[in-house]
C-alpha cells in the first residue's frame, strides 16, 4: 500500500484514524484504504462513544502502542466522528520513522 495515514506537520505528525467503539477488545487492526483513496489506521476500542470515553480509550491505547506520553497525543479533527485525525507533538521525522516501523510489524 503506497498511501500512508501519516502526514508530517510543523509541530509533529498527524495520523488519520478510523475508530470502532464498542468492540470486543482494544486493538489496532492495521492500515486500511478508504474509498477516497486515502489510508487510515483502523483502531477498535471496547469503550462506548459517550462523554469522550472512546476517545480517551483511543488515546490510552495509542500512547501505549507508540510509547509516547498521552499528553503528546491530541485529537485535532473528528472528536465526535469515527474518522479522526490525531496530532502527535514532537519531531515529525523521528516520529514518522518510528511509526512506519511499527505499522510494518502490524501486517
Amino acid at each position: 500500500m503506497s498511501a500512508s495515514p501519516l502526514s508530517p506537520v510543523a509541530n509533529g505528525l498527524k495520523v488519520a484514524i478510523r475508530l470502532t467503539p464498542k468492540a470486543s477488545r482494544d486493538r489496532v487492526d492495521g492500515v486500511v484504504a478508504e474509498a477516497d483513496g486515502g489510508a487510515v489506521l483502523k483502531v477498535s476500542v471496547t469503550a462506548v462513544p459517550e462523554d469522550g470515553k472512546a476517545n480517551a480509550a483511543l488515546i490510552a491505547l495509542l500512547s501505549k502502542q507508540w510509547k509516547v506520553p498521552k499528553s503528546s497525543l491530541d485529537i485535532v479533527h473528528g472528536a465526535t466522528d469515527r474518522r479522526k485525525v490525531i496530532l502527535i507533538t514532537g519531531d515529525a521525522a523521528a516520529l514518522a520513522a518510528r511509526l512506519e516501523q511499527w505499522m510494518a510489524r502490524l501486517t
